[in-house]
């Protein structure tokens, strides 16, 4: 596990880099993601190329040092994750006549690139982004794992190519502007994260989950080597499904324990966590070393249930109670992530990643199960809906649209019409957002609206996701959307950086790629059972767990957020949104923030995520665009909230 960083440029660049130059530009880049890898730097630099990785030392403690390359130094490699299938692709590599110098499973990567090209990175059985580069044909391949449980990022750029794990590499390239995207923080707006292919930066992208991209002489080209499975075809019994689904996920809790450092697991008290808990506990030789996080507010506090669980398997258990004072931590996250990332449930994850890291180095996690097995509230009809679509004819559509549109701002009902005037679709991406087309003229400013290049709204252009499963149950389109858009985009990104901002490889058991093989192929029916979400998981864990645990009412990890804003730290909504230089900006129209704020302090409305979103996005452009965040100046210390100027 580490960070990558570094770049490519062709014969055509106007200003060629010297490779002194180009090594001290490669160094700068590392060094700011230090925190990714403290163990170790390496990099490798010739004309027209440098690589750098930072390590977190995880496997071959003592000779997995990057970059590495293959037996004639013709291909080179840094990489970021983890292959859990290393040892078996190893052996065919070996008696196809590869020789290996390192134990570690980057070196798996090289070897498998030069027997089957591009096609070797549909091979690997992980969580990783990497990049081989090819001395013969000076051609760079970049690549990212199938589902996004690792990062990578890319721009292009006076004739070179940056890539990185983390945005704040590629700012240290001198030549890159810091434009904004204005339709990057549209889709912010709506749902919290930036778009899945762009970043809030106009010249940085990110590749996509499941996509490969190959770079020669400047000429650039992304394909898509991975798509979730659109057919369900499991023809099991119910029973055979639960044997099948529990042998598969032990086989991926058992391959994500191989490690040379200390290892533990997150664990909420949920079904997901509890689960590969349990199955670590069957599986490891001694205690499994547990973090929970908990909070001051009875009704989000779930510490009782994780020490329930850890109880029933006999864990070393540890846990922490986060207080209002958390956001104080709010600019150290907004360094993590580079971009605007509005997901409060970071709070928390930096601080049982915090927690960890003074245990172990690597911890597994639950992530992935609300999306494979159908485990979101969202997943089952809301009643009122129901009785709507029931009692009501379709052109009753066309009239609450109508309606919806009529209604003020804030209006009584307004939200309701607008949501069961639309279409399944519709209706799914509606109970998702969060600031809605119909509010976007209101919020933001006419200059910000011109600039808008995309020609349709986010709402719209994300709900594109559904047509591939078109012919699947409805509950099954919605999970598949989740694990397209959501899953990557905002639950592994915030894992991701909170964990590495400690210093802390955090795993995904449950994405095992014949995890998700598996789950894809189970019918809807089978994950929701009469209301019952992830029933087939549920019946796999209640051959670890008690009825007990089982049964409990899902809570998500969620934070008290609403409950500070109207006490302690309500200041820091006004403070932020309301100060000069934030109602200056010309991004959002000051009337509109001003209505929200006051309705929500006086308690008309809650608007507790939406004016979060707004402070965030401030805290960023104070860190990113007016202060130029100086990455290049000391490294981050660990477990250190980090300064803006």
């Amino acid at each position: 596990m580490c960070g990558i960083a570094g770049f490519v440029e062709s014969s055509r660049s106007a200003m060629p880099l010297s490779v002194e130059a180009s090594g001290a530009l490669v160094h700068r880049m590392c060094d700011v993601i230090r925190h990714r890898g403290p163990d170790d730097e390496g990099v490798w630099v010739e004309p027209g190329v440098a690589l750098g990785m930072r390590r977190l030392s995880i496997i071959d403690l003592s000779t997995g040092h990057q970059p590495i390359h293959n037996e004639d130094e013709t291909v080179w490699i840094v990489f970021n994750g983890e292959i859990y299938n290393f040892r078996e692709l190893r052996r065919a590599l070996e008696l196809a006549g590869h020789r290996f110098y390192t134990s570690t499973d980057t070196e798996t990567i090289v070897h498998a690139y030069e027997e089957w090209g591009t096609r070797a990175v549909g091979r690997l059985r992980g969580m990783f982004g990497l990049a081989i580069w090819d001395t013969r044909s000076r051609t760079l391949l970049i690549a990212r794992d199938r589902i996004g449980i690792k990062p990578l990022h890319y721009a292009t750029v006076g004739g070179r190519l940056y890539f990185g794990s983390e945005i704040k590499s590629l700012l240290e390239a001198p030549d890159l502007l810091r434009e904004l995207d204005l339709d990057a923080l549209d889709h912010y707006l709506s749902f919290l994260y930036t778009p899945r292919d762009g970043s809030i930066f106009k010249h940085v992208r990110k590749l996509p989950p499941g996509h490969l991209l190959t770079w020669h002489d400047g000429d650039v080209s992304i394909e898509q080597y991975w798509q979730l499975p659109v057919d369900e075809d499991y023809r099991g019994s119910e029973s055979d499904a639960i044997a099948d689904l529990r042998g598969v996920i032990a086989d991926a809790v058992k391959s994500h324990l191989v490690s040379d450092v200390p290892l533990g697991a997150f664990l909420s008290g949920g079904i997901d966590s509890s689960t590969i808990v349990g199955l670590m506990a069957q599986e490891s030789g001694s205690r499994v070393k547990t973090f929970s996080i908990g909070f001051d507010v009875p009704e989000f506090d779930e510490l009782e249930h994780a020490r329930r669980v850890a109880r029933h398997f006999g864990t070393e258990h540890h846990e922490f109670v986060v207080k209002p004072d958390a956001v104080d931590i709010l600019d150290a996250l907004v360094s993590h992530f580079d971009e605007p990332f509005a997901d409060s449930s970071a709070i928390p994850t930096w601080y049982v990643s915090q927690m960890a890291r003074r245990h172990v180095t690597v911890v597994l996690s639950g992530d992935g199960g609300d999306e494979l097995f159908g485990g979101y509230d969202r997943y089952v009809p809301h009643p009122r809906v129901v009785a709507f679509d029931r009692y009501s004819p379709r052109a009753l559509r066309r009239v609450a649209a109508i309606a919806a549109a009529r209604l003020p701002h804030g209006a009584r009902g307004k939200n309701f019409l607008r949501h069961v005037s639309r279409d399944d679709h519709g209706r799914y991406v509606d109970s998702i957002r969060f600031f809605g087309s119909d509010e976007k003229p209101a919020l933001l400013t006419r200059d910000v609206q011109e600039g808008l290049t995309s020609g349709v709204d986010p709402e719209t252009r994300l709900a594109t996701h559904f047509d591939r499963y078109a012919h699947l149950a409805w509950p099954s389109q919605m999970m598949r959307f989740d694990a397209e858009t959501y899953l990557p985009e905002d639950v592994l990104t915030k894992v991701d950086r909170m964990s590495m901002a400690h210093s802390i490889e955090s795993r995904v058991p449950l994405l095992d790629n014949e995890v998700i093989a598996f789950a894809s192929r189970l019918p809807s029916s089978m994950k929701i059972r009469n209301g019952r979400r992830k029933h087939v998981l549920k019946e796999v864990a209640a051959t670890l767990l008690s009825r007990e645990i089982l049964e409990r009412r899902k809570q998500g990890f969620g934070v008290p957020l609403g409950v500070w804003f109207r006490g302690n730290l309500r200041e820091l909504f006004a403070d932020t949104l309301l100060s000069a230089s934030t109602l200056q900006r010309g991004y959002f129209q000051p009337a509109f923030v001003r209505q929200i704020l006051n309705e929500h302090l006086s308690g008309k409305r809650d608007h507790t995520l939406r004016l979060w979103q707004l402070v965030v996005f401030e805290r960023w452009h104070r860190a990113y665009v007016d202060n130029s965040f100086p990455f290049s100046t000391p490294a981050f210390p660990l477990d250190v909230a980090l300064p803006t100027r």
